[in-house]
């Protein structure tokens, strides 16, 4: 099962104002485990960045200005996404962004993928309780002290980690792991014996309950094999 961990970063919130993204990044999962393959770019969104955007990744307009255009890398982009579900944390406003611009140059959206959106996933999970992917990642100790402003990869590289916790897949697989390991290196202590009760629980039948059981196993042509052959 093949599966895309993906982010933006945009220079506003829509794009139906003109907002643009300037980075995307994705993670490959397969079997909802990480494979180290990855796709990583910036983008000349041609045009200016506004300070409050700046503010959240750090990408600046003349950082940005040699980087290649959307319609460039285009192909890039969807040949690595493939036929992959895509997951992303409040999906809508990443899927909504990428489809404008595949759109944009003349290339298919991305409508017809399954897309899987862990904010409303944690927001099921944990109701009334935060679910941004900061507090997630403080939940399920996702480690985040390599980053400093949001970033597409880095992001992706994140919710890869809080995906899988969501899921239960991660932390289950470890532990299996771990005991796997254990047992063959002898780590394990050994099973303990079943302890037997010293005094047998009283039966819950009746003996009228009984007898009728008996006598409803009589009426079948041969005897019921737990009750033993007859005496000859």
């Amino acid at each position: 099962m093949r599966e895309i961990v993906f982010d933006t970063e945009t220079t506003g919130l829509s794009p139906k104002n003109g907002d643009r993204v300037v980075e995307i990044g994705c993670l490959e999962l397969f079997n909802r485990l990480p494979t180290g393959e990855t796709f990583h770019v910036y983008l000349n969104p041609e045009r200016d960045m506004p300070s409050e955007a700046e503010a959240v990744h750090g990408l600046s307009e003349s950082f940005l200005a040699d980087k290649p255009l959307f319609a460039e890398v285009a192909d890039d982009f969807l040949a690595f996404v493939g036929d992959a579900a895509l997951i992303a944390h409040n999906a809508s406003f990443d899927m909504r962004f990428v489809n404008a611009e595949l759109k944009a140059c003349g290339r298919s959206d991305l409508s017809e993928h399954e897309v899987i959106d862990t904010l409303a996933m944690a927001r099921k999970k944990f109701p009334g309780s935060p679910a941004s992917l900061d507090a997630l990642c403080k939940r399920f100790n996702v480690d985040t002290s390599n980053r400093e402003l949001h970033g597409a990869l880095i992001d992706s590289e994140l919710l890869a980690g809080v995906y899988l916790e969501l899921m239960g897949g991660r932390q289950t697989g470890m532990i299996f792991e771990k005991k796997q390991q254990q047992a063959q290196a002898g780590e394990l202590s050994p099973r303990q014996p079943k302890k037997r009760r010293p005094n047998p629980l009283p039966s819950r039948l009746s003996a009228q309950e009984k007898d009728a059981h008996i006598a409803f196993l009589e009426g079948f042509p041969r005897r019921a094999v737990w009750l033993g052959e007859e005496d000859a």
